[in-house]
This record gives structure tokens, C-alpha cells and sequence, in this order.
């Protein structure tokens, strides 16, 4: 059995970085209203209840997923508050923030009231974990579709107000922050773990950004032309999205309803960008993503290429930034690569002679996870995540079924 180790030490550093999420999350919240009223108000009800439509779909989405956590996390776990008054919070919408509050006040207790025991430090981490997973949730069914939007609204006006560039600024913040958020979360679940350095944080944002863009800018164009377009596609491509998680057997949630659920959501970050959601090696299951997405933003661009009027002189200027996206792609594609040759953490790790392999390639041999002697203080779900995120050689799978068999 591996040594028990201890839990990430939350600082003040990290107290701070949570209370900087928090305040993100409730200002990219206001900035949606404030982007959603400039639209009524200039008198286009029409993508007013379109922006309020996707933010309400996915803050349902993630108070849905909180409050199952909530009801399926251990007793001793759940914030000592009544139920009544807990899934009050979560149908006004206000679950994730409450959340985010009640993670601060353990996260001071923690840092400035001597409570230094295993434990307390562990609760923490079990709270943050959910949060990271919530806020890439989030996310991902709000903020990349009203990227989406607003560039598409932008494109289509010819003009970009103040609101509509701050709230695209925000969205860009949450969208970084969450990815690696995310990503830091399900590294402390690896012992000896070495963290990212600023380097490799610059690169890690940088190639997802470089994905992420010309893949917004596709659907943009494409709605341009034919608008009802984009929801047709969306069904389409979000459907065999669905298919190809369920047919790889996910296993996240407490029951097959709620898995469901959480499939769907993958689903729909699949549509904008790249999430592992089976074990063993994910290099061709990559290729395979990466390749499809690739094929399908071309043709979204080289649709609105051929549809756009001949004489159409409002928008010449996007064809050399139409040119420009498939470059910008590939270079996203080269700077992942780069990150995990030779500015992932598992550089250093290898160079002792152990591995900590994640995502692109191949099954790492003495990968292991952190052993708690109280489970019931190990957050399942990411813990689960972490397991298909990072490739486990036979021993340490073994030993991390064992562990999960303990619960």
C-alpha cells in the first residue's frame, strides 16, 4: 500500500485565488445581464433572450450537478446549513455561489485559525475540487456560446460596443481560468506531483486559447449566413458528441439519470474543446477529436466563403482572418505538443525515472495516487476524473480500484 501523504496546503495564496474566482464568476454573471439589457434596450429583444437563454440553461445545468453532489456527499461533508435552505439557494441559482462562499470561510479557517489538522485541509481540497469542476461546467455551456455570440453580433453590426467587449474579455478570463483551474485540480490528486510551472501555465492557456478561437470564429461566420444554421449543427454534431462519450463508459455520477446528465455536458465542451473522459491511452482518441474538429471548421468557414455574395464588400476584411484560423489552429496543435515534450511537469518527473503522464501519450508505468486513510475525505468524482486523465500502469490502477473499493 503507498504511504499516506498529505493533502495540497492551502495558503493565503490560494485563498486569494479562490476569492479571485468567485469575484470573476459574479462579474462575467453581471456582465451577461448588463450585455443582455444593452441588447433590449437598442431594440433586439431577440438576442436579449438569447444570451439570458444560454446563461440560464447553463447555470441549470451546473445547480443541477451541485445539488446531486450535495445529496450524494458523505453527512460530515455537507455545509451545516438545512436542507430546505440548500436547495432553495440552488432553484433561485445561486448554489455555485454559495459554493464559492462557503469554500472561502473554510478556506480562512484553514489559513488563519490554526487549524492546521489533516482533515480541515482536506475538506478544503474535496470543496475546491467540486467548485473547479462546476466553474469548467459553467463555463463551457455559458461562456464559449456567447462567445459566440457576440462575435457573431459584432460581425453582423459591423460595430463593437463597450459592453460587448468587456463581456467578451470576461468571458475569455473565465474560460482560461477554469481550463487551468481545472487541470491543477486533477494533479493534486497524483503524489510527488510537480506543479505547473509560469512557463508552462503560459503555454498550457496559450494552446488552448489558439483551439478554442478559430473554433468560435467558424460558428460565427457560419451564422452569418444561415443563423437557424448554427442550431441544426449544434444538434447534430452535439448528438454524435453524446454517442461517442456514452459509447466509452463514463462513470462520474452516482446513478445512470444523472450520468446521462453529465454526458450531455461533455458533450457540449467537446463542441468547443478537447476533454478526456475514458482511461488508458488518449493519443488516438485525440487524433481522432482534433482531426474531426478540424475537418468541421474548415468546412463551417469555407461554407460561408462560398455563400457570401461576390460584390460583398462590408466583410472583406474577414477573409484574411478566415485564412488565418487554420494556422492559428495548427499552431495550437504544435504548442500542445510542445507542452507535453518538453514543458510538462513530467519532464521533470521522468528525469527521476518515474512518469506522470497526461493525455497525449501513452500509459505511463508508476503512476500513483494520493492514499487517504479516510476516504469518505477523498473527493470521488475528481478522483475519478484524474484516473482517466492520467494514464495508470497496471499496479497503480489495481491500487486505485482497491482504494475506491474501500468507500
Amino acid at each position: 500500500m503507498s504511504p499516506r501523504t498529505a493533502p495540497p496546503r492551502f495558503g493565503p495564496l490560494q485563498l486569494a485565488l479562490a476569492a479571485a474566482g468567485t469575484a470573476a464568476a459574479t462579474l462575467d454573471l453581471f456582465m451577461d445581464g448588463w450585455v443582455a439589457a444593452q441588447y433590449a434596450r437598442r431594440g433586439h429583444p431577440g438576442w436579449a433572450a438569447l444570451s439570458l437563454a444560454v446563461l440560464a440553461a447553463a447555470s441549470a445545468a451546473a445547480q443541477a450537478c451541485s445539488w446531486l453532489w450535495l445529496r450524494s456527499d458523505p453527512p460530515a461533508l455537507r455545509p451545516a446549513v438545512p436542507v430546505l435552505l440548500l436547495a432553495a439557494l440552488h432553484l433561485l441559482q445561486l448554489g455555485f455561489f454559495f459554493r464559492c462562499l462557503y469554500a472561502l470561510k473554510v478556506g480562512w479557517r484553514v489559513c488563519w485559525a490554526k487549524a492546521e489538522e489533516e482533515d480541515e485541509r482536506r475538506h478544503m481540497a474535496f470543496i475546491s475540487h467540486d467548485i473547479s469542476m462546476l466553474r469548467l461546467f459553467e463555463t463551457f455551456l455559458e461562456n464559449t456560446p456567447q462567445l459566440t455570440l457576440l462575435l457573431y453580433i459584432i460581425l453582423r453590426t459591423n460595430k463593437a460596443e463597450l459592453s460587448q467587449g468587456l463581456g467578451m474579455g470576461t468571458a475569455f478570463l473565465c474560460v482560461s481560468w477554469s481550463l487551468l483551474d481545472y487541470h491543477q485540480s486533477l494533479r493534486s490528486f497524483l503524489q510527488d506531483k510537480y506543479e505547473l510551472s509560469l512557463g508552462s501555465s503560459i503555454i498550457y492557456f496559450l494552446w488552448n486559447l489558439f483551439l478554442i478561437c478559430p473554433r468560435i470564429l467558424a460558428l460565427a461566420l457560419f451564422a452569418l449566413l444561415w443563423p437557424y444554421g448554427v442550431a441544426v449543427h449544434f444538434s447534430l454534431v452535439w448528438l454524435a458528441l453524446f454517442l461517442w462519450v456514452s459509447l466509452q463508459g463514463t462513470d462520474f455520477m452516482e446513478s445512470p439519470g444523472p450520468e446521462q446528465l453529465y454526458r450531455a455536458m461533455v458533450a457540449v465542451i467537446l463542441y468547443f474543446s478537447w476533454f478526456n473522459v475514458a482511461r488508458g491511452r488518449t493519443l488516438h482518441r485525440s487524433i481522432i477529436y482534433h482531426g474531426f474538429m478540424l475537418v468541421d471548421s474548415t468546412l463551417l468557414g469555407l461554407a460561408w466563403l462560398w455563400g457570401r455574395a461576390p460584390e460583398e464588400e462590408e466583410h472583406s476584411y474577414l477573409i484574411p482572418v478566415v485564412s488565418a484560423a487554420l494556422p492559428c489552429y495548427l499552431l495550437g496543435l504544435g504548442l500542445r505538443v510542445t507542452y507535453y515534450k518538453w514543458l510538462h511537469p513530467n519532464v521533470q518527473v521522468q528525469q527521476e525515472g518515474r512518469y506522470d503522464e497526461v493525455d497525449a501519450s501513452g500509459g505511463g508505468d508508476g503512476v500513483e495516487f494520493r492514499s487517504f486513510l479516510e476516504p469518505d475525505l477523498v473527493n470521488r468524482r475528481m478522483q475519478w476524473l484524474a484516473q482517466t486523465h492520467f494514464s495508470l500502469s497496471q499496479p497503480a490502477q489495481q491500487h486505485f480500484l482497491n482504494g475506491a473499493a474501500a468507500v
